[in-house]
């Protein structure tokens, strides 16, 4: 197994972050790369599909846009492989000291091609096994068995070579160790983390109750349960709100366009079209809902509606139990339990009050677990990389409890 040789804090790295989509790398990486970059590391930041806007954004930060070839869902070995021999050359000529790769397929051959490049430090970040690694509730086709196979043998081949691996979930990481002994033993960090800055607290509305989904409209992250219990309740409480944020998609199961303008003119959903910024659309929620299915690492869009201080649904998966305080800040479901998601959201329609104290909760949770500066502080010491120190959100005042103060007083 391989360990990581201790870097000299003082050490300035070469560093290479390697996804896949520019605007993961803005959205996900951009707070890692602008602490990199302000404690004298050198980053450059690897994506398949850089415009010349997302290049400029990358270079705002003070960081290097590289662009290199690689398909995220191709199951092609050659084209796969060319990506690897890609980044090995352009490793090489960079002169990288330390790769930070992450999700499933740049962590395979980016690693592999970091240590064919004699890169000294090598991570790898699997945010969720995804599809592949995702049951159907009817069952998994043979095509979907054999890919699982297929990647399961990948990780196997590639993930030693990786001086550290890390993940989101405990589930994530017994299954990577289920693959391979020789992998090192993944590091749980428990979620990719939200800038709290980015996603403040607002205080949730509570008259009418809104119900918010943000996320693709796929049938693995649950969407069809949610419209299914808006259509139920609405009829018993037609106040009461249900809101999409996420695109429509034409995948078999998924909620295509003719069949969201439908449920628009049923008026059993809100839709407000493609949205840049979800955090207003948090802002006039109530209650974030994910009955997700899907092997998550650890839901963004979850990460983001506990910082603006939302109570949330969701399912007992393993990236999102730890996202829930039972009873405190929201209510787990098992996944696929249609009657159990409706009695959650029922609970939040028969008792408002529920939602301004979950709320609290939610933000208290965010700021404990979420806060992207402290995970992004934690991955640095864990790999032997100096960052300069950083004052976080949870040392600033707190708007909640200024808040939640007032509200308890108006009940007395």
């Amino acid at each position: 197994m391989s360990t990581i040789e201790p870097n000299n804090s003082t050490e300035n790295q070469r560093v290479a972050i390697v996804g896949t989509l520019a605007n993961t790398m803005l959205g996900f990486r951009g707070e890692l790369i602008r602490d990199l970059v302000a404690s004298g590391h050198t980053v450059f930041a690897f994506a398949i599909d850089y415009t010349p806007a997302t290049e400029q954004e990358i270079r705002a930060m003070g960081a290097t846009p590289v662009s290199y070839r690689m398909g995220q869902l191709s199951t092609n070995p050659l084209s796969d492989i060319k990506a690897m021999l890609q980044l090995y050359r352009l490793f090489k000529a960079r002169a990288i000291t330390l790769s930070y790769c992450y999700f499933s397929k740049p962590a395979i051959y980016g690693t592999l091609a970091a240590k064919l490049a004699g890169v000294k430090t090598r991570v790898a970040k699997i945010e969720g096994l995804g599809r592949v690694f995702t049951s159907h509730p009817n069952g998994d086709k043979l095509k979907k068995r054999i890919l699982r196979r297929i990647m399961a043998a990948l990780f196997r081949i590639s993930l030693p070579h990786a001086h550290k691996v890390l993940v989101l979930n405990e589930g994530d990481k017994q299954d990577l160790q289920s693959f391979s002994t020789k992998i090192p033993e993944p590091t749980v960090l428990g979620g990719i983390g939200v800038c709290l800055k980015r996603y403040p607290f607002r205080p949730p509305v509570t008259a009418p109750v809104r119900f918010i989904f943000v996320g693709r409209l796929l049938p693995e992250k649950g969407v069809r349960y949610f419209v299914e219990a808006a259509k139920v309740l609405k009829t018993r409480y037609p106040d009461t709100e249900f809101i999409l944020v996420g695109a429509p998609d034409n995948k078999p199961g998924a909620i295509n366009k003719a069949e969201l303008d439908q449920l628009v003119c049923e008026q059993v959903v809100t839709w407000p079209g493609p949205v840049e910024d979800v955090a207003p659309w948090l802002a006039r929620s109530s209650v974030f809902v994910l009955p997700t299915y899907y092997r998550e690492g650890v839901p963004r869009s979850t990460q983001e509606a506990l910082a603006m201080g939302r109570p949330v649904i969701t399912t007992r998966m393993p990236g999102c139990r730890k996202t829930v305080r039972e009873g405190a800040n929201g209510y787990l479901i098992e996944p696929h339990d249609q009657a159990g998601l409706e009695r959650a959201m029922l609970e939040f329609i028969r008792n408002p009050d529920l939602i301004p104290a979950m709320g609290v909760e939610s933000y208290r949770l965010a700021k404990e677990r979420f806060d992207v500066r402290k995970i992004n502080q934690s991955i640095m010491k864990t790999i032997g990389v100096d960052i300069a120190p950083i004052a976080f959100e949870n040392e600033m005042p707190d708007p909640a409890n200024d808040w939640h103060a007032k509200v308890q007083t108006s009940f007395k």
